[in-house]
């Protein structure tokens, strides 16, 4: 992990829990980088690491396999963070709101929806961007 992601994924997941975040659940990709950054969110939001559920579709994936992902987990968490990679994460953020065009390391795309199947296919209820340089 670069020295960036190392002081700016602690101070977002900081940010993220003043904001009372509590994840249901992590589902990270199995790189070293995405998973040390999804372990370093969870400490500071309180979710045991442990928990954290590696998804190899996550690694070098497209939009549409993070959306099958999404929708394969059906209703029971309400609150989920995916960690990943970019372009894919930023493009399917873009995807499922224009009103985000990139997503710098560390950022967090927030999304609320009525349902998970909604995901990608209805417009979100609620979206907002947290960067590293806005903290």
């Amino acid at each position: 992990m670069a020295d960036r992601g190392k002081r700016d994924a602690p101070r977002m997941g900081e940010r993220l829990a003043t904001e009372g975040v509590k994840p249901d659940l992590i589902v990270s990709s199995p790189a070293v980088r995405a998973l040390t950054t999804a372990e370093l969110f969870a400490k500071k939001l309180n979710y045991k690491v442990k928990d954290i559920v590696v998804d190899e579709r996550l690694y070098a994936s497209a939009p549409d396999d993070v959306l099958e992902v999404i929708h394969e987990l059906g209703d029971k968490p309400k609150r989920l963070m995916l960690f990943g990679h970019n372009p894919e994460f930023a493009e399917l953020a873009h995807r499922l709101s224009t009103e985000i065009t990139e997503m710098p390391t560390c950022a967090v795309a927030e999304f609320k929806f009525d349902t998970w199947s909604d995901v990608g296919t209805q417009a979100p209820a609620k979206v907002k961007l947290y960067t590293p340089k806005d903290s």
